[in-house]
């Protein structure tokens, strides 16, 4: 247990080291207007913050950097304060992006996405949760050159999502439109979820396709795969270059691991689309090896329709907390909004 001083020493601590990548010393920490104790009985409280965890000492400096231990106490104590005094920021650049009636609620998140990676410096990321509740609209096939097209899929949610597919060589383009014709009529307002019992129950006789095409089975399943992968988990990525600006980054081996866990969506690993409250993992606490020297911070919301979904913002662990746990938390309340 860490007495109200200590954990003031400790708050200077975090946020001086998050500001300047210096270990901070004792000077520092007296030099602070809230502060009226001597050198000595900090230096005192820094020595058993170090013994309990919570600090480092580093061999370069008198000064000392926060542990994993130290930014995880450094997060419970804002998030209490947050809670105590009920402090609401607001953000009127998230507020803007919001209020654009135009913008559709995938492309309000992009932006929001963006807008946070710019705002913080680092990676900012938002999963969604698959569209399988969504009812078809709408099935539509553009052909684009030699047997590559594209097929395009309107949802009751107003999703409109679209995906490359390869037609077999031996396919007649009219056979196509005859299938996109009969998977128009059958599977409207079909839940996403229930597609391959409809189409198991309506074709069961072979009467609904009028005269059967040979192939007909193997067209229907490029279409049903296409349709599956377009409403897998949405996931978008902003800012992965802002992880070259750390000092903690500059290792080639490092970057790239962590380059390569987001490019592959590892990091998805991480993040709980069931999970209610705000999660901080930090180093160690991150399953994934190449995220030991990162925090990872996440925050759920619902959307208007019951969707869930979670922000999140990768960084180094000497992350401004303080800063980027407000903005997803505004964010994340105004979903509802879109």
């Amino acid at each position: 247990m860490i007495s109200e001083r200590q954990k003031k020493i400790l708050k200077v601590i975090v946020e001086e080291y998050v500001k300047t990548v210096e270990p901070v010393g004792s000077k520092a920490i007296a030099s602070q207007k809230e502060f009226d104790f001597s050198s000595a009985t900090i230096r005192n409280d820094m020595a058993e913050l170090e013994n309990q965890g919570y600090l480092l000492k580093t061999h370069t400096s008198s000064g000392r950097v926060p542990s994993e231990k130290g930014y995880k106490m450094y997060v419970s104590m804002m998030l209490e304060d947050e809670k105590k005094h009920k402090k609401k920021e607001r953000f009127p650049m998230i507020d803007e992006i919001f209020e654009k009636n135009m913008l559709s609620q995938e492309q309000a998140i992009k932006e929001s996405m963006a807008l946070v990676s710019e705002l913080t410096n680092y990676a900012a990321l938002a999963l969604g949760s698959g569209s399988y509740k969504a009812r078809i609209r709408k099935i539509q096939l553009v052909s684009l050159e030699d047997n590559l097209a594209v097929i395009i899929l309107v949802t009751n949610q107003g999703y409109v999502e679209s995906k490359k597919i390869i037609i077999p060589d031996t396919i007649d383009a009219k056979d196509i439109m005859k299938v996109v014709s009969m998977l128009n009529e059958i599977l409207y307002d079909c839940p996403i979820s229930d597609i391959d019992y409809v189409l198991q129950e309506k074709l069961a006789d072979g009467s609904v396709i009028g005269e059967r095409i040979a192939y007909y089975d193997q067209l229907i399943s490029v279409f049903v795969r296409a349709i599956a992968g377009m409403v897998e988990d949405k996931y978008y990525l902003s800012g992965q270059s802002n992880m070259m600006k750390q000092p903690e980054f500059r290792d080639i081996d490092k970057l790239h691991n962590i380059m390569k866990a987001m490019e592959e969506k590892e990091i998805l690993k991480l993040i709980n689309l069931g999970n209610d409250n705000i999660t901080v993992q930090i180093g160690a606490e991150n399953q994934i090896s190449a995220m030991k020297d990162c925090t990872v911070i996440s925050v759920p919301y619902v959307d208007r329709d019951g969707t869930r979904g979670a922000l999140a913002v990768i960084g180094p662990k000497r992350m401004e907390y303080q800063k980027v746990i407000p903005l997803l938390e505004y964010i994340a309340s105004n979903m509802h909004k879109l």
